[in-house]
């Protein structure tokens, strides 16, 4: 007599099963993904914009102890974001503060170009006057998870 070997393997109907609860989990966890990355984008915006701002501030703090040489018509702002990173000669020293190590990347752009406004400029101008840095914006046209616009934080 012949001994009946059974076959080992998976049915069909185990392997549709399968097959569709992994079609359902990918379809959870895909969304979930971009939604996390677009969240991790939106705290590094927030982080740039903040890390600028603060630099910014600082300049114009030192500019109105008179410890950076003012130029006519900055109002005591950077007239660039290079001058920020570059550095300024503080008066009565030889040394050179920096105020950035460089340039932050916006993330939502991909670029490290940003939106200015100078302080002779309207709050909402999308147009930079060129005459100082008073402001900085994200150059984003697209909508945070919030409803908001990139360029208005």
């Amino acid at each position: 007599m012949r001994k009946l070997r059974r076959v080992r393997g998976f049915t069909l109907a185990e392997l549709v099963m399968v097959a569709a609860l992994l079609a359902i989990l990918t379809a959870i966890a895909v969304p979930t993904a971009r939604f996390m990355t677009r969240r991790e984008q939106e705290a590094e915006l927030k982080l740039a914009l903040r890390q600028m701002r603060n630099a910014i501030d600082e300049y114009k703090r030192l500019a109105d102890q008179g410890m950076i040489q003012v130029d006519l018509g900055t109002e005591g702002y950077p007239k660039s974001l290079e001058e920020l990173v570059e550095g300024v000669e503080i008066v009565g020293k030889k040394t050179k503060r920096k105020f950035l190590r460089r340039i932050p990347v916006d993330p939502m752009t991909g670029k490290a170009e940003w939106g200015l406004r100078s302080y002779q400029d309207e709050p909402d101008s999308t147009s930079w006057g060129g005459q100082n840095v008073y402001d900085v914006y994200s150059l984003s046209e697209a909508t945070a998870l919030d409803g908001t616009k990139y360029r208005d934080w």
